[in-house]
């Protein structure tokens, strides 16, 4: 089964943590990153689609991605 996470923050150091930390728990960069100007927040917003084969699960609503 083939997971997919879409990771989001602002433009900081923790947008490159939470990506790098999602690749080295075995996840992969799926296409581009994103970069758009949240007006609400004034602050530029990074997101990066990721993916990750998980052999023998079954897909669950419930389950929380980042754990897997």
């Amino acid at each position: 089964m083939k997971l997919y996470r879409l990771l989001t923050e602002d433009d900081t150091s923790a947008f490159c943590h939470k990506v790098s930390l999602a690749l080295s728990k075995g996840w992969e960069l799926h296409g581009s990153p994103a970069y758009a100007f949240d007006a609400a927040k004034g602050v530029m917003r990074c997101a990066q689609a990721v993916t990750k084969d998980v052999p023998g699960k079954d897909y669950d609503p419930e389950m929380k991605l980042g754990e897997q």
